[in-house]
C-alpha cells in the first residue's frame, strides 16, 4: 500500500508514475472522496467541540440552580448527530481504504519503462544452450517413457494441471528442492523455516494478493470461522512473520527460506502451457524472503537475485536475467528481475524465478516496522522475496538440458550426492 499523505500531497503525479505500469488511478473520485472526509471530519470536530461545551455550560447552569433541560435535549442531538457523522467518516475512510488497496506500487525510478513484457530489457546471460545430435524429446516425453510423469492419472485424481511423479523422477524432484535448501542456508545465509500451508485474509492482503487477486487463489469457506486460503507462494508466509512487529535494528536483516507447494488457480490462464509442469495449480518451490532496513534493500534486490542465479549456475543450466519494465511488474513489487532458464523442446527461455524489491508497500499493509536507531523511532521496514528457484520448471531444464539420445537423462554433479550416487536415470 502507498503512503496515503503522499498520494493526497502528490495526487498528480503519483497518478503520471502508475500510467507507466498502465494503471489508471481514478484521481476524480479519490478527490471526491478526499474532499467529503474533510468536510465530514471537520464538521465533525466543530460538533465535538461544542457538544464539550453545552456539557460544560450544563455543570454552570446546575450551580446556580437554573433549569438545564434544555441544555441536556440539545447535547442529546448533537450526540445523535455526532454519531451519525462519525458512521458517515468511517464509510468515507473505509471507501478511501478500498481505493488505496487496489493501488500497486511505484516503480523505482530505474524500472525501464515499457507497456509489457515487449519492454523488458536483457541485463546479462550465462551459459550457452547446448546443441544436440537427436531429435530432442520435451520433458512430457522424457518423463512419460518410462511411466515416471503421469498426467493422465493425476486428471483422474484431480483434474487438469496436475502432475503425478514416481520413481527417479519423483527423486530428482525431492533432490533438487533439498540442493536448493541446503545452498540457500549453507551459503547464502538463509533461515530455513516451515510455514502453514493454510492461512487467512490478513495474511494475504498484508503481501497484496488480497483483495485484488482473489480470483487467483484457492478458499476454504469455514463456518462460523475465519475462512482459509491455500498460500499461492512462501511469500504469503513468510514474509507475515513480521506483521505487527517492531523490529530491533540488530535483528535485520532477517533472510527466511522455506520449501512448500504453492496453489494458484490460474485464472485468465486458459489456454496456457496445457501441455506438461510448466503452469500448473500444485506445484513445489523454495521461496526466499529478505526483511531489511530500507537503506540496503537495492542491494539486497542484487544479492537475492544472485542468490537466484546460483542454483542454476551450479546446475549447469544456460539462463538469462531480464530487467522487468513499468508495465510487466507485478502489484507489489518497485523493481523485478525474472531469471529465465533454456528449455530446449521450445528453443527458448522461460521464467524460473521473480526476485523483486517491494519497497514498504508490503510493510505498510502489515505494520511491519523496525526501531530507526539514528531517530529512536519505528519506521517501516523494506521486503523483497524471490524464487529460489521454482522446483518443478527446474526439473523440466534438467530433464530436457541433460537428456540423452536414448531419452535418458544425465544427473546433474552437484544432484548426484542426493540421488544415491546415481548418474543417469532412465
Amino acid at each position: 500500500m502507498l503512503d496515503s499523505k503522499l498520494v493526497r500531497t502528490q495526487l498528480q503525479e503519483i497518478a503520471d508514475r502508475l500510467a507507466t505500469r498502465g494503471f489508471q488511478l481514478d484521481v476524480a473520485r479519490f478527490e471526491s472522496l478526499e474532499a467529503q472526509r474533510k468536510a465530514v471530519q471537520t464538521r465533525t470536530e466543530q460538533l465535538q467541540a461544542e457538544r464539550n461545551a453545552r456539557s460544560k455550560a450544563i455543570g454552570q447552569a446546575k450551580s446556580r440552580g437554573e433549569d438545564i433541560a434544555p441544555l441536556l435535549a440539545e447535547v442529546d442531538r448533537m450526540g445523535s448527530d455526532l454519531e451519525a457523522g462519525k458512521r458517515e467518516l468511517d464509510a468515507i475512510q473505509a471507501a478511501l481504504d478500498g481505493l488505496m488497496l487496489s493501488i500497486p506500487n511505484l516503480p523505482h525510478e530505474s524500472v525501464p519503462a515499457g507497456a509489457d513484457e515487449e519492454g523488458n530489457v536483457e541485463v546479462r546471460r550465462w551459459g550457452t544452450p547446448a546443441t544436440f545430435c537427436f531429435e530432442i524429446k520435451d520433458h512430457v516425453a522424457l518423463g512419460e517413457q518410462h511411466g515416471w510423469l503421469d498426467f493422465e492419472t493425476a486428471a483422474k485424481l484431480s483434474g487438469a494441471r496436475f502432475a503425478l511423479m514416481r520413481g527417479p523422477i519423483a527423486r530428482l524432484h525431492r533432490a533438487l528442492a533439498q540442493f536448493m535448501l541446503d545452498l540457500h542456508t549453507g551459503e547464502h545465509g538463509y533461515e530455513e523455516a516451515y510455514t502453514p500451508y493454510l492461512v487467512q485474509a490478513p495474511a494475504l492482503q498484508g503481501t497484496g494478493q488480497l483483495p485484488k487477486f482473489e480470483e487467483d487463489l484457492f478458499k476454504i469457506t469455514r463456518e462460523g470461522e475465519a475462512d482459509f486460503y491455500l498460500i499461492p507462494t512462501a511469500e504469503v508466509s513468510l514474509t507475515n512473520i513480521v506483521a505487527g512487529e517492531i523490529l530491533d535494528a540488530k535483528q535485520l536483516p532477517l533472510k527466511f527460506v522455506a520449501h512448500t507447494p504453492c496453489f494458484r488457480s490460474e485464472a485468465g490462464a486458459s489456454g496456457r502451457d496445457t501441455r506438461g509442469m510448466i503452469r500448473q495449480h500444485q506445484f513445489d518451490k523454495v521461496e526466499m524472503v529478505q526483511i531489511v532496513d530500507p537503506a540496503t534493500s537495492y542491494e539486497a534486490l542484487e544479492e537475492l537475485t544472485g542468490n537466484a542465479e546460483k542454483v542454476l549456475q551450479r546446475l549447469g543450466l544456460p539462463y538469462r536475467v531480464l530487467a522487468l519494465c513499468t508495465g510487466d511488474m507485478g502489484f507489489g513489487a518497485t523493481k523485478t528481475y525474472d531469471l529465465e532458464v533454456w528449455v530446449p523442446s521450445q528453443d527458448k527461455y522461460r521464467e524460473i524465478s521473480s526476485c523483486s524489491n517491494c519497497g514498504d508497500f508490503q510493510a505498510r499493509r502489515m505494520q511491519a516496522r523496525w526501531r530507526n536507531p539514528e531517530t529512536g523511532k519505528p519506521e517501516l521496514v523494506h521486503t523483497l522475496n524471490g524464487s529460489g528457484l521454482a522446483v518443478g520448471r527446474t526439473l523440466v531444464a534438467v530433464l530436457e538440458n541433460y537428456q540423452q539420445a536414448d531419452g535418458s537423462i544425465r544427473v546433474p554433479e552437484v544432484l548426484k550426492p542426493y540421488m544415491g550416487g546415481i548418474e543417469v536415470i532412465g
